[in-house]
């Protein structure tokens, strides 16, 4: 007597040959923690100092990091590096944070000053830009709170 497979049977035979010799499928490896060689990854920025202009044509920047990290680029010279204390992350960002401060005005209203610095300063997706003729009270609670005794105006 013959046997009659139906056409499922065959199909599914086929599909187990096929697959006969290959590995399981496995998900991908998850994302390995970082070795002790292996960089950090980078810390949010809570501000960030931008200082141009002057007589001598500054383009400076300072960045400063939530965790108190920051590096200060002068000109072309190396960047420097340092870490703030918890205090003073801790009155930089009352500083930021004051009410005053979120009401200057995000453009200068002045008229500029011959060969003055011009400051952007971004906070938390907020940009201000004042001129040195500029330096309402708010504005200089956030320069005394920034490390290296303010913003970089140096060459």
């Amino acid at each position: 007597m013959k046997k009659r497979y139906g056409a499922a049977a065959l199909l599914a035979a086929v599909i187990t040959m096929a697959g006969c010799g290959q590995a399981p499928a496995t998900p991908a490896p998850a994302a390995t923690p970082a070795t002790a060689t292996e960089e950090p990854a980078p810390q949010a920025v809570l501000v960030e100092v931008v200082v141009s202009g002057g007589f001598a044509g500054v383009d400076n920047k300072l960045v400063v990091h939530e965790d108190g990290t920051y590096t200060t680029r002068t000109g072309t010279k190396p960047p420097k590096s340092g870490r703030m204390t918890e205090a003073e992350v801790t009155e930089l960002r009352a500083a930021l944070e004051d009410p005053a401060y979120a009401k200057l005005p995000p453009r200068p209203t002045g008229a500029p000053i011959a060969d003055g610095f011009q400051y952007t300063l971004t906070h938390a997706h907020h940009t201000l830009i004042a001129g040195d003729g500029e330096r309402p009270p708010a504005l200089n609670r956030v320069f005394k709170a920034l490390p290296d005794g303010g913003p970089p105006t140096g060459r």
